[in-house]
């Protein structure tokens, strides 16, 4: 059963080690004119960890997700990952948006190559990668298509592989299959499970489904109303590989029933 304990400000999710190869959110806090977004957010996660970031829309997850890829400045504190500090956008973050934003006039093995070309590296060198994450993704037979021809989840699955061309360390990802039916979603999810299985990268997954992130996650951490601070960790202690009967039994539900009960209490 998952293990839920509340925490203060001082805090450090992941407990008081630190790995030096993982990420590290110190006392961050985001301001937008006179709205606090985000409020003094410390979070630890360890190198090959997949954490989510749990709560209702507009809590500031998206805000704290953006911040961690370099996209957008905290107002104080500092975010390093591997030691560096995160100052603008890094070769070893790849992110996964919402809409899978593909070039509608690309192939999908040149839309997954379109991060290599924008770097101004050799094609040649990356396009055994390409094709091997198009087979990782069960997309080989697809390569050649347009993104139009492609169903919502394999658009998605291609966003997946695109934003991985470059092997980076850690894979941010907004809300990724929000868009999709219930039954895709559910399949992308176990999908995600086995691409993550197959590469072990640090996966930071915004999302706002309960169930979903109890699926996916090491660990899960609940953001609280604005200005958002993470009120609540949740380990999921489940064993892996997750199993798609996992949803049925007690022990996950038990999970679910706790989430639900932490971010109802933090935004009573």
């Amino acid at each position: 059963m998952g293990h839920i304990r509340p925490l203060n400000a001082a805090a450090k999710p992941g407990g008081a080690f630190v790995d030096p190869n993982g990420l590290q959110i110190d006392n961050v806090r985001k301001v937008f004119g006179d709205l606090e977004a985000i409020r003094n957010v410390t979070i630890n996660i360890k190198e090959g960890e997949f954490v989510s970031l749990l709560g209702p829309s507009g809590c500031g997850k998206s805000t704290l997700l953006m911040m961690i890829a370099g996209l957008t400045r905290p107002t104080s504190g500092t975010l390093r990952l591997a030691g560096k500090p995160i100052i603008g956008p890094d070769s070893n973050v790849g992110v996964v948006f919402q809409s899978p934003v593909l070039l509608p006039w690309r192939t999908i093995l040149d839309n997954i190559l379109f991060p290599i070309e924008l770097r101004r590296l050799p094609r040649s060198q990356y396009l055994p990668r390409a094709r091997e994450l198009l087979k990782m993704s069960k997309l080989e037979d697809f390569a050649d298509a347009l993104p139009r021809q492609l169903s919502g989840g394999m658009r998605q699955r291609a966003s997946i592989c695109r934003a991985l061309i470059h092997d980076p360390s850690t894979l941010l990802m907004d809300e990724p299959f929000s868009a999709l039916d219930a039954i895709t979603r559910d399949d992308m999810a176990f999908e995600l499970l086995r691409i993550w299985q197959s590469n072990q990268k640090t996966v930071v997954f915004v999302t706002h489904s309960i169930r979903e992130a109890a699926i996916l996650s090491d660990r899960v951490l609940v953001m609280g109303k604005r200005p958002a601070t993470i009120v609540d960790e949740v380990e999921i202690d489940l064993p892996r590989p997750r199993e798609r009967t996992m949803p049925e039994e007690e022990s996950f539900n038990a999970i679910v029933r706790r989430l639900r009960t932490s971010i109802e209490a933090s935004h009573a």
